[in-house]
């Protein structure tokens, strides 16, 4: 609801202005205590309440009608939300084994996440994970990393017939997960309270929702890698029916790829319009590579043509998903003054 107030003159270089009674009540807030205080863009302040800066968030989480795949969604949710203490709980009885192996299981993959107490009826989940131990810059590119280093190895199986390698790929999938997850509670935190963006690195909360698409985009660019890997896994001898000069141009086309998902997190954290411009010029020279590839095979068993095909979709799957990613980046970038805009 809108409010107007009228700004009042304290001294020759202080201004005032009083606070909602209601909202100082809600809030807990009485003469002599702090606010948080944060400048936005456009002429914006925003006061956020101490205790709303400080206060640990819990919730609880009734399993009674719940079964364990439900139990440990809601789990994981909570743990994106921002809670501090997630309590497991039922009103009759103690809770069911799966129930418990559920809750072990979200711990599990959850970054910072513990028990902290178990009863038969109740255990209590603690997440230690503190914001200020991490930037949503420096998680964008451990996730983006974790991507890239999947995709090099899964390659690297194709040419090696190297079943270990695929199968180290795959043992990544959960570490890029839990930076995943980890990225989505923290900008839930910073939307909910502003004073949390500045300890995640950002000045401001305009970057959150390109942020949660550009993580999204490399949870799924890790998707694309676990593909390739489960394909070396599945395929006879553990490598693809091509000649050398085809896994050659599948290794250029992986080194092609990996460089512009690179660049287009770089082009988001250090806001470069620049590198959005040239991630654009090098997907257009390789988008076509694919099918240029497929083109070029010989007569082969379907069979063995389809596994080159799923490896393919994969690498190009992930060069969109970075193009994707650079557009978010042209955005951020563009809403800062630089040598390309001025903004008054």
């Amino acid at each position: 609801m809108a409010d107007t107030r009228k700004v009042q003159r304290l001294g020759p270089s202080t201004l005032a202005m009083t606070l909602p009674a209601d909202w100082a009540t809600e809030h807990g807030v009485e003469k002599g205590d702090e606010v948080s205080i944060r400048r936005g863009s456009k002429g914006t302040l925003m006061v956020t309440a101490e205790s709303v800066v400080t206060e640990e968030s819990e919730a609880t989480i009734h399993a009674d009608d719940l079964d364990a795949s439900s139990l440990e969604r809601a789990i994981v949710a909570q743990y994106v939300l921002g809670r501090r203490i997630i309590q497991v709980q039922r009103a009759d009885g103690p809770l069911e084994s799966a129930h418990i192996n559920a809750v072990y299981q979200a711990e599990n993959q959850l970054m910072g996440l513990g028990v902290i107490e178990e009863t038969p009826d109740r255990i209590a989940i603690r997440c230690s994970v503190d914001s200020e131990d991490f930037t949503l810059d420096n998680l964008l590119e451990r996730l983006e990393n974790t991507g890239r280093t999947m995709r090099e190895e899964s390659v690297k199986a194709i040419a090696r017939g190297d079943p270990d390698l695929a199968q180290r790929a795959l043992n990544r999938e959960r570490q890029a997960n839990k930076i995943f997850v980890l990225l989505l509670r923290l900008i839930f935190t910073a939307f909910q309270n502003p004073n949390q963006a500045r300890k995640v690195g950002l000045t401001s909360g305009f970057p959150l929702i390109g942020y949660r698409s550009i993580a999204k985009n490399l949870e799924l660019t890790a998707d694309n890698a676990e593909d390739i890997a489960k394909t070396v896994l599945e395929t006879e001898g553990h490598t693809l029916s091509v000649d050398d000069t085809v896994k050659r141009r599948i290794r250029s086309f992986t080194d092609e790829v990996n460089g512009i998902t690179t660049m287009a997190v770089e082009a988001a954290v250090e806001r470069d319009y620049d590198r959005t411009i040239e991630v654009r010029r090098r997907y257009h020279k390789i988008r076509d590579t694919e099918k240029e590839i497929l083109e070029d095979l010989p007569e082969m068993p379907n069979h063995e043509l389809l596994a080159v095909r799923e490896v393919l979709v994969s690498l190009q799957q992930t060069a969109q998903y970075a193009m994707r990613n650079a557009e978010i980046a042209a955005n951020l970038a563009l809403n800062e003054e630089s040598e390309h805009v001025d903004i008054t």
